[in-house]
């Protein structure tokens, strides 16, 4: 039995409000927790099956140009090697949900430095690494390549559907009282994902299994059987567990076809794990970013015009590009608006969805704005933001389906002290240290994605919750868990839940902040039905049902469910996907961001000495793995903000820091301890959970509140991110520091 919802409107019922276990909302720990912690969970590379052979990638040494042949005979010499694979399947880059939409990829065009070409298979790692270092790839380089935005001759862009102009802005800004109309910037950044890339491909006859480390496996299934011209019923994957993603997983990568082209060719199983230096150079980048923000005020600081004109960067022939201005249209008022989007075509690794796409770094640079003019018309960076939260959607005159930002500004300024801010610049000082306070609002569009999830009530009085869905990290197997307790009354060790493989129904995948809203709403769907049967078994009506700890009540009766199910099992399937309610309100997850640094007036080197973040988010499913991602999201602020940086030489475009060891993520000696609030919130247009996405909310500002911070301490201005020493010490010397 499949229930199905489609979220036209609102609901009204909150039916986990009803319920009586108690589980859901809590701190509960993570059910994978103990065999992640024991090192008993299996990844991509934890199961490799007998027999199974290694791939190494060979790439390219020139940012654009062709591939004109390998000398394979000499590597298929070597000892150990099977194979040298070059074949027209395999993938330049990755496939980004395109499966059935992408331009075809010719594998011998070279579109950037690092690009994947061939394969070399042998019968060990160390084997299949050597084969690939010594194979000999001609290769002719085109005149011309494109590595920068920047570069003379570089293709422009300017998508139609991603630009927004109402009002007058030009007339806003020369009428202005106050006024910004400044230019940010922001490097490439690396997903950076613990676990790298990797695939394990064996075939059965004409059915391929693939063990892989993904977060959107009904399309990476999709996507794989499209590059290897199969049906997809013919394709299986497994991704139980994924160390991180961030986007980086979300389309099927290069290593995951060629394993599969290699297994079928050699008939036994082939590994290819990526190296990080791999991943960093042929799997995903975000775009750096070009911002133009110009802000109109009045006397009163109310806003009256937004631009907020954007130039990212991507592959030729690439759909996605950086939604840099996606909350802007919505977060503050303003009648006369102008959104702008352009597109660099560039020969640099492709670009693609990074640690929440376009509010991560749009969101960002925004609230620096408003942080500049917060100061240029003597208003508190809180009031103005106050001053200017909109009654409705701005831009499309719709509601909002809720909107805590109001109550995250003033909850975060009330419990971080911001009254003992200091307004000017520069006035606290600490030894060698300036110390300074910043802020910043948080916001991060929600949405609610297609997902089937099927539970099983057992005879005994035991539940399986069943679907593709993958936890990468985020606590999927406990809020799933957690639902399914909580609406059949049972306790959490009396739950069993299975996920990444795609032989279960199809979920939305992870990635968006939208896994937990839309699996969970497909669980909870299911659990409704098979509470629907139990009342046909026990006589009673839907709402007189209260089942807790395996026990089904109703008026002055209380069985166990398992003399109620009298040897049968309960099976039903829950099916979500979006409708009409997405177009009648805007939905939208909202908090705030409060940091103090302390920066250094000899070297400039700026430490993050405290931070808070308020958030809401609908209903919190697990306290405990919410505060979490909010914990995780502020440390990528941090890191955006200070150290965070990809560097490309400018000759061949090659990814010059392709590892941790120079790609500078923040460690624990940069994270101080970061207190997070949880905003008691319900929002009845979501779902029926009414939960909303909170997995990306921390990250999108966060960057804003340190770099503000360093404003107040020192008075320097960084508008080019991140704000390393160098820049702070020519800010420095600027005023004479």
């Amino acid at each position: 039995m499949t229930v199905h919802i489609r979220m036209d409107d609102r609901v009204e019922a909150d039916r986990l409000e009803d319920m009586a276990q108690g589980v859901v909302g809590k701190p509960l720990d993570r059910p994978d927790g103990a065999r992640k912690a024991s090192g008993t969970a299996a990844y991509a590379m934890d199961s490799l099956p007998d027999g199974a052979c290694f791939g190494v990638l060979a790439r390219a040494t020139i940012a654009a140009g062709r591939l004109e042949g390998v000398d394979a005979a000499a590597v298929e010499a070597l000892p150990g090697v099977r194979a040298v694979i070059v074949d027209e399947r395999m993938l330049r880059n990755p496939a980004q949900g395109m499966a059935g939409k992408a331009p075809v990829q010719d594998p011998h065009e070279i579109a950037y430095f690092g690009q994947p070409v061939a394969l070399v298979v042998a019968e060990s790692f160390e084997q299949a690494r050597h084969g690939a270092i010594a194979l000999v790839l001609r290769l002719e380089a085109r005149a011309g390549a494109v590595v920068g935005p920047d570069d003379a001759g570089v293709e422009i862009e300017t998508p139609e559907k991603k630009q927004q102009s109402s009002g007058d802005l030009d007339a806003a800004m020369r009428e202005a009282v106050f006024g910004v109309d400044q230019t940010y910037t922001t490097p490439v950044h690396a997903s950076a994902a613990m676990e790298p890339h990797a695939s394990i491909a064996q075939w059965d006859e004409d059915r391929l299994t693939l063990r892989g480390s993904y977060q959107m496996l009904r399309f990476n299934r999709a996507e794989l059987a499209d590059a290897l011209g199969i049906d997809e019923k013919n394709v299986r994957i497994l991704a139980p567990f994924v160390g991180g993603g961030f986007g980086s997983k979300l389309g099927i990568a290069p290593e995951a076809v060629a394993a599969a082209i290699a297994a079928q060719r050699l008939g036994v199983p082939v590994a290819v794990p990526m190296s990080r230096q791999q991943v960093f150079e042929g799997v995903m980048r975000r775009s750096e970013t070009t911002q133009r923000i110009r802000l109109a005020a009045g006397a009163d600081g109310r806003l009256t015009g937004i631009g907020h004109e954007a130039l990212v960067s991507n592959l030729p022939g690439e759909k996605f590009s950086e939604p840099v201005t996606q909350a802007t249209p919505f977060l503050y008022r303003g009648e006369n608006r102008v959104i702008g989007h352009r597109i660099a075509r560039v020969n640099r690794t492709c670009a693609g969805s990074v640690r929440a796409p376009g509010e991560a770094v749009g969101v960002t640079m925004l609230e620096i704005a408003m942080d500049e003019l917060a100061a240029a018309a003597g208003i508190d960076p809180v009031e103005l933001r106050l001053r200017n939260i909109p009654d409705e959607d701005p831009t499309q005159q719709i509601p909002f389906s809720s909107h805590k930002l109001a109550e995250a500004l003033r909850s975060g300024a009330d419990r971080f002290g911001w009254d003992r801010r200091r307004t000017e610049p520069g006035q606290v000082r600490d030894g060698e240290w300036l110390v300074g306070m910043g802020m910043a609002s948080a916001v991060r569009v929600n949405m609610l994605v297609e997902a089937k999830a099927r539970v099983s009530l057992s005879s005994d009085g035991h539940a399986l919750v069943e679907t593709d869905m993958t936890d990468i990290g985020t606590g999927t197997y406990a809020i799933l868990t957690q639902i399914a307790a909580e609406m059949l009354g049972l306790p959490m060790d009396r739950v069993e839940t299975r996920l990444g493989d795609t032989d279960l129904p199809p979920g939305s995948g992870s990635g968006g902040s939208f896994g937990a809203a839309s699996n969970g709403t497909a669980v909870f769907m299911a659990c409704e039905e098979i509470r629907r049967m139990i009342c046909e078994r026990f006589g009673c009506e839907a709402h007189d049902l209260t089942l807790k700890d395996g026990r089904a009540i109703a008026g002055n009766r209380s069985v166990p469910l398992a003399e109620i199910l009298g040897g049968e099992d309960l099976v039903a399937e829950g099916h979500a996907e979006p409708g009409d309610a997405e177009d009648k309100v805007r939905q939208a997850t909202y908090g705030s961001y409060f940091a103090e640094v302390g920066v250094n007036a000899v070297t400039g080197e700026t430490r993050v000495r405290r931070m808070l973040g308020v958030f809401a988010a609908g209903r919190i499913l697990n306290a405990k793995t919410a505060r979490s991602q909010c914990l995780g999201g502020m440390t990528f602020g941090i890191g955006m903000a200070l150290t965070e940086e990809i560097f490309h030489d400018p000759r061949d475009g090659h990814i010059v820091n392709r590892d941790f060891a120079e790609y500078h993520l923040p460690v624990n000696a940069d994270v101080p301890q970061i207190d997070v609030v949880l905003l008691e919130e319900r929002d009845a247009w979501a779902n029926p959970l009414q939960a909303k996405g909170i997995g990306e909310l921390g990250i999108c500002g966060a960057a804003a509140a340190v770099v503000n911070a360093i404003h107040n301490a020192t008075g320097v201005r960084v508008r080019d991110l991140p704000a390393t020493l160098d820049k702070v010490l020519e800010g420095l010397e600027r005023q004479g520091g």
